[in-house]
């Protein structure tokens, strides 16, 4: 994990700032936390900590609300889009996988070319037209 990772997800904004730079009232983020659309970090005091991360997805909620999709529909579309992601980042893991097998083959080709023996030349035989002569009869 990278520490621009940690930052994306590191609960740093109070519900106040996080529905400002969201665009939206507070209480928003409230309902949404109820509906299970957002999950904020917690102090332990309770209090809500929103991540960078946390504002990103306040923002795809809103873009698909405004869009006329209702709460149920977003709760879905955030779930289909997550296991895209999750598939997408298995798919690069086994195009890595692939990636590696097909250079390890490569690899044993040339060995198994390395290790061919110079020292045989291969003989050509070539075929010489003998001609027959035909018997002359003994007298």
């Amino acid at each position: 994990m990278s520490t621009n990772d940690s930052f994306d997800t590191r609960g740093v904004y109070v519900i106040s700032v996080a529905a400002e730079l969201a665009g939206m009232h507070p209480q928003t983020l409230r309902v949404y936390e109820r509906k299970g659309l957002i999950d904020p970090a917690r102090t332990p005091g309770k209090n809500r900590r929103y991540s960078e991360r946390d504002v990103q997805l306040l923002r795809r909620i809103q873009e698909l609300t405004n869009a006329g999709v209702g709460l149920a529909g977003v709760q879905r579309i955030l779930e289909l889009e997550a296991q895209m992601d999750a598939m997408r980042n298995a798919l690069r893991a086994l195009h890595a996988q692939v990636e590696a097998a097909q250079e390890e083959v490569r690899a044993a080709e040339a060995r198994v070319h390395r290790e061919y023996r110079r020292d045989l030349v291969p003989l050509r035989q070539a075929v010489v037209p003998v001609r027959v002569r035909p018997r002359r009869p003994t007298e």
